[in-house]
């Protein structure tokens, strides 16, 4: 997805670097400005707020971490998925519940920029093949990617993004206010459920910035920096949550509105074996929108 920003912006700020850097979102953007459409859709009554406690009864299992790993191994070793295959089918899904949640024409920004933050893992992956997608549904986005494993299939992930025309920041703003003034939303492609420790650089100083953007974050299985099973207080606030394969523990600490369940992969033996509870997807969607 491409930012948008007019020269006179940047002179606005009044200082030398923040001009410079400006130009060179231009450059990558392609000098197209944000017009921004703050609207009823956009803020407010579109979907009421998960309880933060929980979910309802009937609903999927949350999982720990080490259950999700152990689901993660048996697809790749009992079931015989790649990880590029599971890959593309998690971004995919991403993709598909951004556009149910923030469809282009309700975007506070034109064209609807979104800017994918990506880490070092598989999450990243799935934030590569998420911008993909959106791509090719009309947004514009702009991957920030930090830490590129030297591994074909990230490299070839890579590729595809550049082919497609999707810029790539090579340093990322420090002023919130400048990506709240670009971009109509944030993807969290960070850190997945196998995260642990604590948050080094330079994704502790992303995390801090995304701390104080008001534009709403869609964090792809666990809001990065969260524990996996307790959550974290005073970490990112997503608004929307898309959990891949079943929710994770820490998805009971989400109070953003949008929670989606994504990646109908799952054989119906592993689910039996796991008691995983999954709700049945509609039709022939790939996503599903949990209470």
């Amino acid at each position: 997805m491409r930012a948008r920003r007019a020269l006179g912006w940047g002179l606005g700020w009044g200082l030398g670097w923040r001009l410079g850097w400006g130009l060179g979102l231009l450059v990558a953007a392609g000098g197209r400005c944000p017009r921004r459409v703050w609207g009823p859709e956009w803020g407010s009554g579109r979907s009421p707020q998960r309880n933060m406690h929980g979910h309802s009864a009937g609903g999927p299992r949350y999982l720990g971490q080490e259950e999700a790993q152990a689901i993660d191994q048996e697809l790749f070793t009992e079931y015989k998925f790649s990880v590029d295959q599971l890959m593309e089918l998690a971004g995919l899904s991403c993709a598909t519940a951004i556009a149910k949640a923030y469809p282009p024409g309700s975007f506070p920004t034109s064209p609807p920029a979104v800017l994918v933050v990506c880490g070092p893992g598989n999450n990243g992956g799935d934030g590569l093949v998420c911008a993909r997608h959106l791509k090719m549904f009309g947004y514009h986005p702009t991957v920030h990617y930090p830490k590129r494993p030297n591994k074909p299939l990230f490299e070839g992930l890579t590729t595809q993004c550049q082919k497609m025309d999707i810029p790539f920041l090579s340093e990322f703003p420090t002023e919130a206010a400048l990506i709240d003034g670009l971009y109509g939303l944030v993807v969290d492609a960070i850190f997945g459920f196998s995260f642990k420790g604590a948050v080094r650089e330079p994704f502790g100083s992303i995390l801090s910035t995304l701390q104080r953007i008001t534009v709403p974050i869609a964090s792809i299985d666990i809001p990065s920096g969260w524990d996996v099973e307790k959550g974290r207080a005073d970490g990112l606030r997503p608004d929307m949550l898309i959990s891949l394969t079943a929710p994770k523990k820490a998805a009971a600490h989400f109070s953003g509105r949008y929670h989606f369940l994504g990646g109908r992969f799952v054989p119906a033996a592993l689910e039996e074996k796991y008691g995983l509870n999954l709700p049945p997807y509609p039709g022939t969607e790939c996503v599903l929108q949990l209470p």
